[in-house]
């Protein structure tokens, strides 16, 4: 029997578009058992601040059954809580009370691949011939003994490892705990769709498809060919991998994936309002692979690309370059726009050099990220401002960062506890001691010092949120970019008779743009400070303008 919401069917079955998700990591949110790692019921009971905040959906990373190492995104059951963070009852009532305060719930669904501790894969690598043997994706070595490819994992070294069981060699895109699975066998399909079925009659929304471009994998294990060294892209892995050197043809982004995702779409459709976000890592072609995967209504509603996840800074002429190929080429599909999220240093670090850390700056940020045509992620404390955390080696938990030290310093600068309370133990998070470190530099960002501050941060971000949900073309209207120069962004937003024009002055000076006999209203509520001034509107250095056209 479904556990459905009404919420869950309510007659806008569009809410996604336009949507604002709120992403929690739950090792790190708020700790109800005193172990020291976040679980459900600490999600349950942070709930109202994050329904305070004005989002429309909380997405909750992993929280399944996994030997954790990769931090639950190497999965061991699909139907099933990790002790670690509760217990299904605990996510029934955490989802019921997310309901209860308007919130959709959106969870994580890792695909691609298992862990090595899975069943399924324990079955599989016993021999070559057991009811799972072609459950993964295994291949004979070449004559010489070496991996039957080239291909490379993105934690580094070869994407295959060996197994003397069966004396062949498995992929895996990721750690060699990771092994991939093979949906080219449709019995796994079936199996990862009714692990889906599961979840949605559990009364979940929607879900975030981690890596769903890496579903398929050439059968022909044919060789990804070098990429010449001016087209590595450094937004997927970072530049000291050598991930980075080859284009990866055949070890991902395959056309299969298609056929997959319509059978995914029909079955999210059986259940009315349920949505999907797909994230493709893929630094040459992921523009195109977002239009193929949410063109047509018939596959998942929308996807983001590491374009805006990335270190190169948001100037306006690189906005306008991203959101102007979004909109060519992905044209009946939808973005989801990000900044930051668990994979990526922090954004008020990540631009600071470039673009500024203040409040200001940040504010700024919020409120382009929030104006764009698309859905929007934000990432647990991105709202308080919270910059990358600074940790020693020897407090990492990233295999990632712990393979690649120190030229990359891995995921867990952005992962560290969400602060809560300025002047208490662990910053409000756990009283025991957090799996990650609480950095004493981010007490004075917590929640309670920004709640009692009119003009903090965090104000800012409800402000502006209830400010977007009163007027309609900045949540689901369409978007006309404009040629300004590299510290002017704007642009217009239509939805409807209503067109909305978007100022964002990057300059460390005002800015006066003329009228040219248009007129204009400021919009009033907004938090920020630009102004029709007669013939012209005003916009203060690093501050913004939103104006309705009459």
């Amino acid at each position: 029997m479904s556990d459905r919401n009404p919420i869950s069917s309510s007659a806008d079955t569009d809410w996604w578009r336009g949507a604002v998700i709120y992403q929690i990591y739950p090792r790190s949110f708020q700790d109800s058992s005193g172990n020291g790692t976040g679980d459900l019921k600490g999600i349950a009971e942070r709930l109202p601040y994050v329904a305070s905040l004005g989002v429309d959906a909380v997405w909750i990373s992993p929280f399944f059954p996994s030997p954790m190492r990769d931090f639950g995104y190497d999965v061991s059951d699909y139907k099933s809580v990790d002790p670690l963070f509760g217990t299904i009852e605990d996510f029934k009532a955490m989802v019921k009370r997310a309901h209860e305060l308007g919130l959709r719930v959106i969870i994580d669904q890792v695909l691609s691949h298992s862990s090595s501790d899975h069943p399924w894969f324990i079955e599989s690598r016993s021999s070559r011939d057991n009811d799972k043997a072609d459950w993964y994706v295994w291949a004979d070595a070449k004559p010489d003994g070496s991996p039957p490819n080239n291909w490379l994992s993105i934690f580094g070294g070869s994407a295959w490892q060996w197994n003397s069981a069966r004396s062949q060699y498995y992929l895996h895109n990721f750690l060699s705990a990771q092994p991939d699975l093979n949906l080219h066998n449709p019995d796994v399909q079936d199996a990862l769709l009714d692990a889906v079925r599961f979840w949605l009659d559990l009364g979940v929304d929607g879900f975030r498809l981690d890596t769903i471009n890496f579903y398929f994998h050439d059968p022909e294990l044919r060789d990804n060919p070098p990429l010449n060294p001016e087209q590595r892209n450094a937004s997927i892995a970072p530049d000291v991998n050598p991930y980075n050197f080859q284009d990866h043809l055949y070890d991902k982004s395959r056309p299969e994936n298609l056929a997959f995702l319509a059978r995914f779409r029909k079955l999210l459709d059986e259940y009315p309002g349920a949505a999907a976000v797909g994230e493709v890592g893929d630094a040459q072609r992921g523009l195109k692979i977002i239009a193929d995967y949410t063109s047509g209504g018939d596959k998942v509603h929308m996807c983001y690309s590491f374009d805006l996840l990335s270190a190169t800074p948001p100037t306006a002429d690189y906005l306008r370059k991203v959101v102007g190929a979004f909109e060519t080429t992905v044209t009946d599909g939808w973005a989801c726009w990000a900044f930051s999220n668990h994979d990526v240093q922090r954004h008020a670090s990540r631009w600071a050099q470039s673009f500024g850390a203040s409040p200001r700056h940040l504010k700024l940020l919020a409120g382009i990220l929030l104006s764009l045509r698309g859905s929007v992620c934000l990432y647990q404390g991105e709202e308080l401002g919270l910059p990358e955390a600074e940790l020693r080696f020897e407090d990492l938990q990233d295999p990632y960062g712990i393979e690649f030290w120190p030229k990359f310093k891995g995921r867990d600068g952005c992962r560290t506890p969400m602060m809560w309370s300025a002047d208490q133990q662990n910053a409000g998070f756990s009283n025991a001691t957090p799996w990650l470190p609480v950095p004493d530099s981010h007490r004075e960002l917590a929640v309670d010092r920004q709640e009692i501050d009119p003009d903090s941060l965090l104000q800012h971000y409800r402000r502006f949120l209830a400010f977007r949900r009163h007027h309609r073309p900045l949540v689901k209207g369409e978007i006309e970019l404009e040629q300004t120069d590299e510290t002017l962004f704007s642009f217009r937003r239509r939805y409807g008779n209503e067109t909305i024009y978007c100022a964002f002055n990057l300059a460390d000076e005002p800015r006066v743009i003329e009228l040219s006999g248009e007129t204009m209203t400021t919009l009033p509520d907004s938090g920020f400070g630009g102004s029709v001034e007669g013939e012209t509107i005003v916009v203060p250095a690093h501050d913004a303008f939103f104006g309705l056209v009459d």
